[in-house]
């Protein structure tokens, strides 16, 4: 799948919260200031349908968006790019970056313990 620019993620975001939604619906979901206009939103809705990431429901001229990947979906999407474009597809390498330049607690690497001893070696 194409990814998806911040704006995008942004109203992908509104209709995985929503589930299904009309334009008006997403821009309702949004800060105050400023609003986009209808038109704006409108087109980014259709590009990602175009993009495979909401399908619709036309009512005449109306359309009724929804989600046709799930977010658990998209993020394994960009987990993957992440790991491939940034880390050569080695997610010790993504581990050892967080450990050493996100100064991960004690804690948290005490979590991330668990969780790999946790994983059945299949």
């Amino acid at each position: 799948m194409e990814e998806l620019t911040k704006v995008e993620e942004r109203i992908m975001l509104i209709f995985w919260k929503l589930k299904k939604a009309f334009v008006k619906d997403v821009i309702a979901e949004l800060p105050d200031e400023p609003k986009p206009p209808y038109n704006t939103i409108s087109s980014v809705a259709r590009i990602l349908a175009g993009k495979g990431y909401l399908n619709y429901k036309a009512y005449g001229k109306t359309y009724e968006y929804f989600p046709a990947i799930t977010q658990a979906e998209y993020r394994k999407i960009k987990l993957k790019r992440l790991l491939t474009g940034h880390f050569a597809g080695s997610p010790a390498s993504l581990v050892s970056f967080m450990i050493k330049e996100e100064k991960i607690s004690r804690e948290e690497i005490e979590k991330l313990k668990e969780i790999i001893n946790k994983v059945d070696p299949e």
